[in-house]
């Protein structure tokens, strides 16, 4: 089992992200995807369904930090991937049976 964190519902501000999920507090539904930031309609939820606490095993992303997981998630860690194309090949007509 992972070493939760325990994160109250008032603490969700519109913008922030975390660099893991976000869970309610049964440790299973995802309340946010990593690296997604809180939308004002999270916010509502929260405060509507009268959420008592919320789980994550990572942090808040601070902005340089949000760079580096944003490059991580395309391959590198100093910049996006970036391939060149070879010309493809065209392909063999079947015939039909």
């Amino acid at each position: 089992m992972k070493n939760f964190i325990k994160l109250d519902p008032s603490d969700i501000k519109e913008g922030i992200r975390f660099s893991t999920p976000v869970f309610f507090e049964d440790g299973k539904n995802m309340f946010l995807a990593e690296g997604k930031s809180v939308k004002q309609y999270h916010v509502k939820a929260l405060q509507r369904w009268q959420v008592p606490f919320l789980l994550t095993y990572g942090h808040e992303l601070k902005n340089d930090e949000e760079l580096f997981a944003k490059n991580r998630s395309s391959g590198s860690a100093n910049s996006p991937v970036v391939e060149e194309l070879e010309e493809l090949e065209e392909l063999e007509e079947l015939e039909e049976l």
